[in-house]
């Protein structure tokens, strides 16, 4: 129900009810109210690889708002991450989002310091289930999150 309403893009993967959980993250922020799941955020330590360089980061991903909570501000909560990711001992928190979310994720973003979009960047992934006729990775053209965790933002190495 929180993707179908961003694009049938997003909520393609959860069709017939797959669920976010069979994801495999470290750490998962479910927020609860009254009604169930508000809203919820997986991270993840992996090393992804920056022009030349391979990069610690927490990967942040599988976040949604149940939609009749969209524009409330629950999205904000996100920065109550960040002693968690200091204990997971990451230099950085990645992300990326699609174009379409930019206006969303920039008032997400807003406080300085708490992270910077990149545009520019292309992410080369491998694909959730392998199909004969595609090939095994893809490249998406997304907007790059950058949180800076144990690091400044100026030590994120260079590279597209």
């Amino acid at each position: 129900a929180a993707y179908g309403p961003t694009g049938t893009f997003n909520a393609r993967p959860f069709e017939g009810y797959r669920s976010w959980a069979g994801a495999r993250p470290e750490l998962r922020c479910v927020g609860y109210d009254s009604r169930g799941v508000a809203a919820h955020l997986g991270a993840l330590r992996r090393f992804i690889k920056v022009g030349d360089a391979d990069v610690l980061v927490a990967e942040l991903g599988l976040y949604a708002v149940r939609p009749d909570l969209e524009g409330l501000g629950v999205p904000h909560s996100v920065r109550a991450m960040y002693p968690t990711l200091h204990l997971m001992g990451v230099p950085f928190g990645f992300g990326t989002v699609r174009h379409a979310l930019k206006t969303h994720i920039t008032r997400l973003l807003d406080r300085p310091g708490l992270a910077s979009i990149i545009p520019g960047i292309r992410v080369r992934s491998t694909l959730a289930e392998v199909y004969p006729a595609l090939p095994p990775t893809r490249t998406d053209d997304a907007l790059l999150v950058v949180l800076p965790v144990g690091k400044p933002l100026s030590e994120w190495p260079p590279g597209t």
